[in-house]
């Protein structure tokens, strides 16, 4: 994977963050949907989530930087997803996202320049307006795509949000210390 350029903005704002929070389907997914059936025949959701994303968001985790997920659907992979990388809030069910930004805001006692929040589609625009860093996976709507500080290259559920954490732990000079737990 190959890490966008990074402008001298972006570099600044990856540096205060200290809250990334997502979106799920099509950030830490492909924004598929996939429906199998149950032992009692019901349908039951799954997601395909990206290993390399998870093992970032623990590094994130590790580094000091609290992560979370806010969605507008609510999924058990997710809140299972989460619970596994280690993530600080997990917030499912709200279309209208920003009254949940601003309850995670206040609970984490961050400002919005302290917060990186990757979206993809228009129901995350209203966040990405307001946070410090504001980031889209390379699969992201247009409109989205136009108003965020960072795009990756990396689509949404294929390592976007890697590269995102990627370029925060590098601007807070902690990716050293993720490289050195590997002898490298």
């Amino acid at each position: 994977m190959t890490v966008v350029a990074l402008s001298g903005e972006v570099r600044r704002r990856a540096a205060r963050v200290k809250l990334l929070l997502l979106d799920v389907d099509g950030v830490l997914t492909d924004g598929r949907l996939h429906y199998t059936a149950g032992p009692g025949a019901e349908l039951i959701e799954t997601k395909a989530f990206d290993s390399q994303d998870g093992i970032a968001l623990q590094w994130a985790a590790a580094a000091g930087i609290a992560t979370g997920v806010i969605s507008g659907r609510d999924s058990p992979a997710a809140a299972l997803r989460a619970r596994q990388c280690r993530m600080n809030y997990v917030r499912q069910g709200h279309l209208e996202k920003l009254p949940v930004y601003e309850t995670i805001l206040a609970e984490a006692s961050v400002a919005d320049k302290e917060v990186a929040y990757m979206g993809d589609d228009l129901t995350d625009a209203p966040i990405l307006a307001r946070v410090g860093l504001a980031a889209a996976p390379a699969n992201a709507r247009p409109e989205i795509r136009r108003i965020v500080h960072l795009a990756t290259r990396a689509a949404g559920g294929a390592g976007a949000v890697r590269e995102l954490i990627e370029v925060i732990l590098r601007a807070q000079g902690k990716w050293r210390n993720v490289l050195q737990n590997y002898g490298l």
